[in-house]
């Protein structure tokens, strides 16, 4: 089973590799639900879109897979595009 800790530790790199790309990203880890990053783009702060991790993807909040845990550069894309700063 993929351990909350790894998944912590998932968002935070992709967390890093987003605030490179000039995005803002939150980590949130409620006791009751899966640890997110809530990831927004300050030249249009409407523009927010939340991802998870789970059993090595990435996930739009939706329910989509973004990318692999092990290719965050894939994942920081996909969220960077979405958002409107690639």
């Amino acid at each position: 089973m993929h351990a909350p800790d790894e998944d912590i530790t998932a968002l935070e790199k992709l967390a890093a590799e987003l605030a490179a790309r000039g995005l803002q990203a939150r980590l949130m880890t409620p006791d009751d639900r899966l640890p997110s990053l809530t990831v927004t783009n300050p030249q249009a702060a409407m523009l927010d879109e939340t991802v998870i991790t789970s059993a090595e993807w990435f996930w739009w909040s939706w329910g989509d897979r973004i990318a692999a845990v092990a290719d965050v550069a894939a994942a920081a894309e996909a969220v960077a595009r979405v958002l409107g700063t690639s």
